[in-house]
């Protein structure tokens, strides 16, 4: 089963603590993300692209997971489709770093202009219904400039992985707490469950490797995926809708789309209903390919008897 804590975060580390010299490379990397913010928005797609190309370059295990990744999940698209595919990836990763930069810290002023978003009755509608919702989403590079895009239409939390290193999780916290009315870690389940109930939004994606006994295997690309079942059990737990939740760069635009709340979930079927969910996450790549990301080990758990892919 899934564990509780009572949703309060643990106490930030001191400004005197992340002064230390161990925390310097974490705190010019946030001001170099500060400095990425404020390039003009037409110069960082043309720089990121370049960017991204480097990194295809240097970050070689990375490319080989990225590789094999696009390989398991297109075994029907050509070699050179494949590889077209890998280098787009990687530029549109170049890209999003210059995203989350302005995400975090920066002003997404000049990307609003141009915003689709399809869909957005079906939040108003559960608002006015004050009825929590829980909305699904994938690991995409436009992640974190979409959802705060999103933010300027609904107030909506977020549910994260807190990073590693202390004075950059400080820095991406306090730039996501300007645009989002809450954020909650992961093991944070009673705080996420009390914002459902009390009729919140919050932004979750389940579609990365998990481990453990709340994880199942259920079909991503055809492939069986180890998959967390807490969108089932946050569901349940808590009578929020779940809603699919899709973003794109088009160029330099941004199209975000609401889906309809998924029918009859959560079931008792707990398999069933992760699986669900895997198809709406699968059906998000398949419309933007390129913005996915593809250099996480999604396959990385085996079911007993099955190989490793990586």
């Amino acid at each position: 089963m899934l564990r509780y804590t009572d949703g309060m975060t643990d106490a930030a580390p001191s400004t005197l603590t992340l002064r230390s010299p161990r925390h310097w490379p974490a705190r010019l990397g946030v001001l170099a993300m500060t400095a990425m913010a404020r390039i003009p928005w037409p110069w960082q797609r043309r720089i990121g692209r370049l960017l991204g190309g480097m990194l295809a370059l240097l970050a070689g295990p990375r490319r080989k997971v990225a590789r094999r990744n696009i390989a398991l999940c297109f075994p029907k698209a050509s070699e050179d489709e494949r590889e077209h595919l890998l280098h787009e990836s990687f530029a549109d990763l170049g890209i999003g770093l210059f995203e989350f930069s302005r995400a975090w810290f920066g002003d997404i002023e000049p990307l609003a202009n141009d915003v689709q978003i399809d869909g957005l009755h079906h939040l108003h509608t559960l608002l006015a219904a004050k009825r929590g919702v829980l909305l699904v989403s994938g690991h995409f590079t436009t992640l974190e400039v979409c959802g705060r895009l999103l933010t300027r239409h609904v107030p909506v939390a977020g549910m994260y992985r807190a990073h590693a290193e202390p004075a950059f999780e400080a820095a991406v916290l306090a730039g996501r707490l300007k645009y989002a009315c809450a954020m909650f870690k992961r093991e944070e389940l009673r705080g996420a469950i009390r914002h459902l109930k009390q009729g919140g939004v919050l932004w979750y994606a389940p579609d990365q490797d998990m481990r453990g006994k709340d994880a199942v295997f259920v079909p991503f690309f055809d492939i069986p995926a180890s998959t967390i079942t807490a969108t089932h059990q946050l569901a349940r737990l808590s009578g929020a809708a779940v809603v699919p939740f899709f973003h794109r760069r088009e160029g330099g635009r941004y199209v975000l789309r609401i889906g309809a709340p998924l029918e009859n979930f959560p079931s008792t079927d707990v398999v069933a209903d992760t699986a669900a969910v895997s198809r709406e996450v699968e059906a998000m790549v398949r419309e933007a390919p390129s913005q996915y990301l593809w250099i996480h080990k999604r396959f990385k758990t085996r079911p007993d008897g099955q190989p490793r892919v990586y």
